[in-house]
């Protein structure tokens, strides 16, 4: 299987070298790496000209401007030419083995479009730090969508064919680009788990969805979520109870927002979320929601049923 190593790139000059030579010492050897630069003020594009230059493998590539997370990683799947796809952040790195593990989990789960497994948390110096929490295989009869918990997370690869019947990575998306790919994916066929580390993430300060970008990143997984149950709801792919799962999820998010406007003194903005959510409440409250759902399945004999 043809293995396409993806990285977005964005003033991550300081760490690539690691992640470049977390490829290199990869036991696969067979692979082409797709590196797309965002832009970058800093010395990204130079050092990783120097570092690629006697190697056929990596094909580098830069945006005119900065235009964003979704942007970049939307090219960097465009540009890709093979079977199998993953994502590897440049402030991040392999272990030594992750593309080898990742073909023979696709050989052995020919009919997964997506496998993640699990990660290593790292220092700013990579050093490890423990096991991350994340990452699980999700229970049968349950979905991404609705059993969330993060299980689906780093290293995660994907088949291009998948990635084309989907609607792919939102361009306009600043964050939560893999949590959004994941759930259209999931749309796509079975995801599988492999039950290993093969990642290190390295705890970064400038990260785009850590520390204090954590609440924007939530943002964005919000819409995320939010699509995705739109979609299922039109492709009649979604019943009551992962519904209310949404609704639930909306109001806890609704509810940290509001929390927060009140922390800031951002009273309007404040005032406007709670009207969001009376509104949000109204359109699906429990009975209006299971109404609409035994309605539409009267009239619509192939919609999923309402039983929870």
């Amino acid at each position: 299987m043809s293995f396409s190593i993806l990285i977005a790139n964005y003033n991550n000059g300081a760490f690539f070298e690691a992640c470049f030579d977390s490829i290199l010492n990869q036991s696969h050897k067979d692979f082409e790496v797709i590196i797309v630069d965002d832009a970058s003020t800093d010395n990204s594009v130079a050092l990783i000209s120097e570092l690629i230059a006697n190697d056929n493998r990596f094909k580098f590539y830069q945006n005119e401007k900065n235009k964003g997370c979704g942007y970049t990683k939307h090219k960097c799947a465009t540009l890709a030419n093979t079977e199998i796809c993953a994502f590897l952040d440049p402030d991040d790195a392999l272990v030594s083995n992750a593309v080898e593990v990742m073909i023979n989990a696709f050989k052995s789960n020919p009919n997964a479009v997506l496998i993640s497994s699990k990660y290593y948390l790292t220092d700013i110096d990579l050093n490890v730090t423990g096991p991350s929490i994340h990452g699980e295989k999700i229970p049968e009869n349950e979905s991404f969508l609705t059993y969330g918990k993060g299980a689906v997370t780093h290293f995660a690869a994907f088949k291009r064919a998948a990635y084309i019947q989907s609607k792919g990575i939102d361009p306009t998306f600043k964050r939560a680009v893999d949590q959004d790919l994941y759930l259209k994916l999931e749309e796509q066929g079975t995801i599988a788990f492999v039950d290993e580390y093969l990642y290190y993430y390295r705890i970064n300060d400038n990260s785009i969805s850590a520390n204090n970008n954590i609440f924007k990143a939530q943002y964005w997984h919000n819409i995320a979520m939010e699509a995705a149950y739109k979609r299922r709801l039109e492709n009649k792919t979604i019943n009551v109870a992962q519904m209310q799962s949404f609704v639930n999820f909306k109001r806890d998010y609704s509810i940290r927002r509001i929390k927060r406007c009140v922390q800031l003194k951002r009273y309007f903005n404040k005032y406007y979320l709670l009207m969001d959510l009376l509104l949000f409440d109204l359109k699906y409250s429990n009975l209006m929601l299971d109404y609409k759902f035994k309605i539409r399945a009267i009239f619509e004999p192939n919609f999923p049923s309402s039983t929870k």
